[in-house]
């Protein structure tokens, strides 16, 4: 049997406290894999129990199962599923690594803090994802394909009727007609679960080239009757939409959703205020027992106007579901995704057996967001 690379870098996960929050940013079958790479893995004790990960698990792959001090003084990088607290920001060793979705597009106090503290801050919703080679780090697209497929079961949970057609001795009972709004990978994902359960599925998204995706699900896209066809952007390209189309397109999508009975919106912008792409009108204009799925629900807005965290009924009897957390409820197979994610972030980063940042690199150079010490600051003693 081949000897594994003596451990060059020392990367720790934490248990995380978020309240919301299931799962683990490391599973044991990440810990053999970075293993390869001369990564030495410590993670606190129960931090992969929720996701049903258990500490000897984590031992017989070769992780170090420690305490969250031990972590601290030990570690050369950290991987989070979200990001630290300040209380842990300050006790972190300068030149520690921080992996997660750190918020650097609107908190910049933060980004600031962690920068005071000496911390090398490597932010994951600034990944260049257009790139080839950070395709296997693109936490956002794992996750968001987690997020549909849950998002799909959690509305057919909540609608008092079937989503597929059953005929019954009692009569025939017509499948449920779901909308789908923003065709991303997390739309998709519903799309497709949507139809193995039977529904009739459409689906609709203001990229024109996403009409051939949904399609391919054997899903309708839907037609809103305008056409914006006329004219055109500089260099032959698609312009930009007028405000008064833009206002006619929403109106379109609302009036068409009184046609649905459920309505799952899926365009999650990390870090930033979503848009909307349901109005209150459009809700008001869905009949009673309708059920919509907000995912992108936050302290920043929804995708729904006027939608919230956690479920609210309407007077006109309408349940919308704001469930940012989707991922999270499939626990298990989404930390497997995410911590893939962040070991292949951490190993991008690992240079001659050091971190180091490549000032030449696109990913490192879009992705660090503070810090940024030289590599024999940055590993272990």
């Amino acid at each position: 049997m081949a000897e594994l690379p003596e451990g060059t870098v020392t990367f720790g996960v934490f248990n995380e406290t978020s309240e919301h929050e299931s799962r683990v940013a490391l599973t044991p079958d990440i810990v053999a894999r970075l293993r390869k790479s001369g990564v030495v893995c410590l993670i606190e004790a129960g931090a992969g129990e929720a996701s049903d990960y258990t500490d000897e698990d984590y031992a017989k792959a070769g992780a170090q199962v420690t305490d969250a001090a031990t972590i601290v003084s030990k570690a050369d990088a950290l991987g989070f599923v979200d990001r630290p607290d300040e209380r842990l920001i300050a006790n972190l060793r300068p030149g520690t690594w921080v992996i997660g979705m750190l918020g650097s597009f609107t908190d910049a106090d933060y980004i600031e803090q962690l920068d005071r503290h000496g911390v090398t801050a490597v932010a994951i919703e600034r990944l260049p994802r257009q790139l080839s080679a950070a395709q296997s780090m693109d936490e956002m697209t794992s996750q968001n394909s987690v997020m549909g497929y849950k998002a799909a079961l959690v509305a057919a949970n909540a609608y008092g009727s079937f989503l597929p057609m059953m005929t019954t001795a009692a009569g025939t009972i017509r499948p449920a007609k779901v909308l789908i709004l923003g065709a991303g990978i997390a739309g998709l994902q519903a799309i497709g679960t949507a139809k193995r359960l039977g529904a009739v599925v459409t689906a609709y998204d203001v990229r024109p080239a996403s009409q051939g995706e949904v399609e391919s699900l054997g899903a309708k896209f839907l037609d809103l009757g305008l056409d914006f066809s006329k004219g055109q952007g500089e260099g032959g390209y698609a312009r930009a939409l007028t405000p008064e189309e833009q206002a006619q397109q929403q109106a379109a999508v609302d009036d068409k959703a009184a046609g649905f009975d459920i309505i799952i919106t899926t365009a999650k912008v990390p870090g930033r205020k979503p848009p909307v792409l349901l109005t209150k009108r459009g809700v008001d204009g869905l009949h009673r027992g309708a059920v919509v799925v907000d995912c992108a629900a936050s302290e920043l807005g929804g995708n729904v106007e006027g939608s919230a965290v956690g479920t609210q009924t309407t007077e006109g009897g309408v349940t919308i579901i704001g469930a940012p957390y989707l991922a999270s409820e499939v626990s298990t197979t989404a930390s497997n995704l995410l911590s893939r994610n962040v070991a292949d972030i951490l190993v991008h980063f690992i240079k001659d057996g050091a971190l180091a940042v490549d000032p030449s690199d696109e990913i490192d150079q879009a992705m660090v967001v503070a810090g940024n010490k030289p590599a024999q600051e940055t590993k272990g003693e």
